[in-house]
This record gives structure tokens, C-alpha cells and sequence, in this order.
């Protein structure tokens, strides 16, 4: 190290710089491609709440394990999916104006059935059980 000269010092550090500058690039286009695995569903179901809390074309985003659900009040019913966006895990917002779930992150769209209708998400939300015991409503895993 006692023969490194000024020009061999910034060669070594042009080189790290450009390693880091490339990593930074490549990474969002890897993980583009392989979104994150969210398959860590609780084995309990959860309250979401009561039935006069959730109106036609009103939704509810409650925790759910490690992740976020949203629960949505369709005219056609109650449906649930992971509150997670299949491009870069943003936690989506649905929206009652549109009557489509948003990605606020990237401008990724669904429809009410959680399908990509527009924007960078590879697949469709992840679709969770949800139903009505009486006055409550409950999403997880039905026993």
C-alpha cells in the first residue's frame, strides 16, 4: 500500500462508486421481477367490526399478521385482499369515488375483484377469506 498513487486511489474509488451506483439501478428492476412472498397468514381470524361500521362501498384496512388486509363493502358483497400491492409492497387504499383499489406509490389500479386494471403490478391483489357471524365481520382463515 505504500506504492498507491493518487491515479490508482481514484481508480479504486471510481470503481466502487460505479459497483454502487449500479447496484442501486439494478436493485428496484430485481425486485420488479420477484415481488415479496406474502403468503403469512394468521391462523386466527380477525375481527374486523361490525357490520354499521362498514356501508355498501366503504372499506376498512385492519392488521392482519405482518401485513395489512383491506376489507371492502361491494354491492356485491364483502371481499377482502392483502392490503400489500404486488409491485413494490405499498399498502393500497381503496377508492370509493372510482370504486377501485389504488396504489398510491406507483399509480397502480384494481378492480373490486382485486384484478390489475392499469399501472406496474405484475399480479393481481391476493384474495383472503372474509365473512359475517352475526353483527361482526371476520377475515382470515375460515375454521
Amino acid at each position: 500500500m505504500d506504492n498507491l498513487t493518487r491515479r490508482d486511489f481514484l481508480k479504486i474509488f471510481n470503481r466502487l462508486l460505479a459497483a454502487t451506483g449500479l447496484a442501486a439501478i439494478l436493485s428496484p428492476v430485481v425486485a420488479y421481477f420477484y415481488p415479496p412472498n406474502l403468503e403469512e397468514i394468521p391462523a386466527e381470524p380477525v375481527l374486523v367490526g361490525s357490520a354499521a361500521e362498514l356501508p355498501v362501498g366503504a372499506s376498512k384496512t385492519v392488521r392482519f399478521g405482518r401485513y395489512p388486509a383491506l376489507v371492502i363493502h361491494t354491492a356485491g358483497g364483502l371481499r377482502a385482499f392483502s392490503a400489500v400491492c404486488t409491485h413494490f409492497a405499498c399498502v393500497v387504499k381503496w377508492d370509493e369515488a372510482a370504486e377501485q383499489i389504488v396504489c398510491p406509490c406507483h399509480e397502480g389500479y384494481f378492480d373490486a375483484t382485486g384484478a390489475v386494471v392499469s399501472g406496474p403490478p405484475p399480479t393481481p391483489l391476493a384474495s383472503l377469506a372474509v365473512w359475517q357471524v352475526g353483527d361482526e365481520i371476520y377475515v382470515g382463515s375460515e375454521a
